[in-house]
């Protein structure tokens, strides 16, 4: 019986040489949004294993920076334009370390809380998540910049969403055909940050 996690793009990862199969998602918001360019400063929250950068940092090339952070250790060597910290995103030297980086371009954040299978509570963490990653890209980016995060949908999502359009100029609700189908997962696509 195959796995029931280890599905094409699992299997194409492997091929490809990707570090998880996370990537597909991030290259389809591209391929329809175009939100990363040449040149760019991105961060990316929740990086590890690193299959988000490994795509970032060709999309942006060597004029352009990728952070990545992580709780866990990134280990792939990556080029000298990728900078990768183990921190915790909710503690406050954290942020002040990456005012070294800022203006951002783009944030992104593949951040998913452990699961514990109860939908409510691992909704509840993946909203806390998305919360913090909206208020750093709110300190961190450029006037204009744009920002994509995961999020489980759970009782306050409309509320979220709410507060990202207050925020960004372009709101858009997306599900990557990457995403497994039974997944509660989708990300939230905000454009042109109006910089309050």
């Amino acid at each position: 019986m195959s796995h029931p996690y280890r599905d094409h793009y699992f299997h194409r990862a492997k091929k490809e040489r990707y570090l998880a199969r996370a990537i597909y998602k991030l290259e389809q918001i591209q391929k329809k949004h175009r939100i990363l360019k040449p040149g760019q400063r991105v961060l990316d929250l929740g990086a590890a294993p690193g299959s988000w950068i490994q795509f970032t940092e060709r999309v942006v090339g060597p004029k352009g920076v990728v952070v990545g952070v992580d709780l866990q250790p990134i280990a792939h060597p990556f080029p000298s334009h990728v900078i990768t910290f183990q921190r915790d995103i909710f503690e406050e030297d954290t942020e002040a370390m990456l005012r070294d980086y800022a203006p951002f371009d783009v944030v992104l954040s593949d951040m998913a809380p452990k699961t514990s299978g109860i939908k409510v509570a691992d909704a509840a963490r993946s909203e806390l998540l998305y919360e913090r990653a909206l208020d750093l890209a709110c300190r961190l980016l450029r006037p204009g910049g744009h920002f994509c995060s995961k999020i489980f949908q759970g009782s306050d999502f409309h509320a979220l969403v709410a507060e990202t359009k207050r925020r960004f100029q372009r709101v858009k609700v997306v599900k990557p055909d990457a995403s497994r189908k039974q997944s509660k997962e989708i990300y939230i696509l905000a454009m042109k940050y109006k910089a309050m």
